[in-house]
């Protein structure tokens, strides 16, 4: 594509103001020209050839676009009789030069906003500038338009379906042909003194020319020291309008650059930066703190102000800001963030405010760029002291269930968007019972550690969450520092081992089968040959204590706390199976009479009915959510599998089964 500029005219009518040079080069602000303006914006859409033609103060056109130093490939192209013809002899001169390509044709004293000038880019056809919300001007073009195209453009119809027009165009080469063919003729036979657009009436029928209303937007040519007042001041408020965009990224790639910069030409650019809890909730746990994320974009060229965002909704920072646009891409309007995308329209409605969305561009390098990134955030280091991180971030984490690299995506994946705010499961629970029923075994420490350790490698293989592993009673103290540093050395964030002795049986029996709860001495022993075997302080141990289970009471559970905490346990699990969590919220309070900074774990399996929101108030700060996957999967294919032998065919079973093509989506292909 080129862009055609028209720059021979006198511009007699600007007085002083074209005295020492061409109407183009007046002034707009004390580092703008018409005319670079124009150039810039050329640059910026990735135009590189304009052909350019002059005439009055040639010499001084010419410095001055080379001063510019702009990566543009100009062609000047002289009239040598601009001041006896119209521009449609200046377009005769330059025609070699006009046939092999799509055209931008402008006037070179035309002044248009650049959300004016993205729409005729992104246009679809051939197209020229309208305002259907203008009067019509008395001296100035208007266009007719008559089922959809343009049939005549000039200063002299009045005539229904005539609207206000502007000299800026965008052509395809086949249309812009027949126009240019149009102007040949007419030239070649003497009728230099007209508009070109008298040839494009001649021709109309012959290419398809669409309007583009622009309504209120700013598209002017300045022909008199008037325009020129209301054109500058329009163009000074256009500049000052706030424009908002929200990043949540740790990276800034050449996509976000690209995005950043169309934003930036609308007006003075805020950047919303979602908090740390914000984007971990969104995406990911950030690598790069909420400080040094915002610093990222204080750094870019043109960025008015950077503020903080602190839910995936736009809502407060809109209504605080009142930005005249929201700008994101295209990528939203389906999918998770459709009821943002709504949301933004409807506070953008309260006041007038515009979305400006820019079509998402796929790009490989990029997708590169995001698949080592993720990488990276499943490699052990990082992997393992996240769990932490988030305790101190969030104050409340929670983890669901998985027993196997499909319940692992599940558990990485699965996101719901409620009251502005994005809720998706901060970690995985490796738990031994549900990787003992995935094996249909026995959950009495039957699997051994090697073939949980399989289990461990399948589920980090495809995810980059926290893990908290299940480690039952740990074993003899010499086997459990083999475990920690085993785990450790994977990458897992957290091992919870319980106070208990013997063969294992499930807690939630309670005292129905024989359990013996540990010595707490030998119990302390064994959480201090843990903490001395671990390299990292970001991998830790808890210790779940089962006193309410085996109905010792409460006072036994917060002796035993307190001794574990001080033989160097990062975290307690307190553990009930009433289906009241009453003897929960009491445990809870007294511990924290003492100790406010040790993390509390919970498994809601019984007393199902408490919130998150609960949980964290009362001074909980892990909520582990232990089987739920499992229990929901086994009862779906057993039922599957008896819709199958009722009918002797699987159609029926159908309406159960999720589509292959949405399991093949979850599950990466690298």
């Amino acid at each position: 594509m080129k862009a055609l500029i028209l720059n021979s005219g006198l511009g007699h009518r600007m007085g002083v103001l074209t005295s020492e040079h061409p109407k183009c080069m007046t002034e707009l602000s004390p580092s703008q020209t018409v005319l670079s303006r124009q150039l810039s914006l050329l640059c910026d859409a990735g135009i590189k050839d304009v052909i350019m033609t002059t005439g009055y103060y040639e010499d001084v056109l010419r410095e001055y676009c080379l001063s510019l130093d702009l990566p543009l490939r100009i062609t000047f192209v002289r009239n040598p009789i601009y001041d006896k013809t119209n521009y449609i002899y200046s377009i005769y001169c330059a025609r070699e030069y006009l046939r092999d390509d799509d055209i931008i044709l402008m006037h070179g004293d035309l002044v248009f906003e650049n959300s004016v000038f993205d729409e005729v880019m992104r246009f679809g056809g051939s197209c020229m500038t309208v305002s259907s919300t203008q009067s019509l001007p008395q001296k100035d073009f208007k266009a007719v338009v008559k089922d959809g195209k343009i049939t005549k453009v000039g200063v002299e119809f009045f005539e229904d379906g005539a609207v206000a027009a502007q000299p800026l165009y965008r052509m395809v080469r086949s249309d812009w042909m027949v126009w240019l063919e149009g102007i040949v003729e007419y030239c070649e036979r003497g009728e230099v003194k007209c508009y070109a657009e008298n040839a494009l009436n001649e021709v109309s029928d012959l290419c398809s020319v669409r309007p583009l209303d622009v309504g209120g937007m700013l598209c002017s040519e300045i022909d008199t020291p008037q325009d020129y007042s209301v054109v500058k001041a329009t163009l000074q408020e256009i500049e000052s309008r706030i424009v908002y965009m929200c990043f949540s990224t740790d990276i800034i790639h050449s996509g976000h650059i690209s995005i950043i910069r169309k934003a930036q030409r609308l007006g003075k650019l805020i950047i919303g930066v979602l908090s740390d809890e914000a984007t971990a909730s969104f995406k990911h746990y950030p690598m790069v703190p909420f400080e040094q994320r915002c610093s990222l974009f204080e750094n870019i060229s043109g960025v008015y102000k950077v503020v903080r965002q602190d839910t995936l909704s736009y809502k407060d920072n809109i209504r605080s800001l009142h930005p005249y646009y929201v700008v994101h891409g295209d990528d939203w309007r389906e999918g998770f963030q459709r009821p943002v995308r709504e949301e933004v329209c409807s506070v953008l409605s309260e006041y007038g405010g515009h979305l400006v969305e820019f079509p998402y561009t796929k790009d490989d390098a990029l997708d590169q760029l995001e698949d080592l990134y993720r990488s990276r955030l499943s490699m052990p280091d990082f992997r393992r002291a996240r769990l932490s991180k988030l305790l101190a971030m969030k104050g409340l984490v929670t983890a669901i269930e998985a027993h196997s690299g499909i319940t692992g995506l599940i558990a990485e994946k699965t996101t719901v968007l409620q009251d502005g705010k994005t809720y998706q499961f901060d970690a995985m629970w490796l738990s031994s019972l549900c990787d003992s029923t995935a094996k249909g075994k026995p959950d009495i420490e039957l699997v051994d550690l090697s073939s949980r350790l399989r289990t461990v490698d399948d589920i980090m293989d495809v995810t980059t969450k926290p893990i908290i592993f299940d480690g039952d009673t740990g074993g003899l103290p010499e086997h459990f520092t083999y475990t920690v540093r085993t785990l450790e050395r994977l990458g897992v964030s957290m091992v919870i081992i319980e106070d208990k002795v013997g063969l294992k049986k499930n807690s939630l029996f309670g005292t129905s089968v024989p359990q013996t709860q540990d010595d707490i001495e030998h119990f302390c022993e064994k959480i201090r040959a843990g903490k001395r075997a671990r390299k990292s302080r970001d991998f830790m141990i808890c210790a779940r204590i089962e006193s309410l289970i085996l109905e010792k009471g409460q006072e036994d559970a917060i002796r035993r706390a307190r001794a574990y905490v001080e033989a160097g346990a990062d975290a307690i699990m307190i553990h009930s199976r009433k289906k009241e969590p009453d003897e929960i919220f009491s445990f809870v309070e007294e511990f924290r009479l003492q100790d406010k900074a040790t993390p509390i774990a919970v498994v809601p399996t019984s007393f199902n009915t408490v919130t998150e929101d609960e949980f964290k108030r009362r001074g909980v700060n892990i909520v582990i959510y232990a089987n739920q996957l499992t229990r929901s999967g086994f009862p779906a294919m057993q039922e599957a599998a008896k819709t199958i032998l009722r009918n002797h065919r699987a159609a029926e079973a159908d309406a159960m089964c999720m589509p292959i093509k949405d399991i093949i989506t979850l599950i990466p292909e690298e």
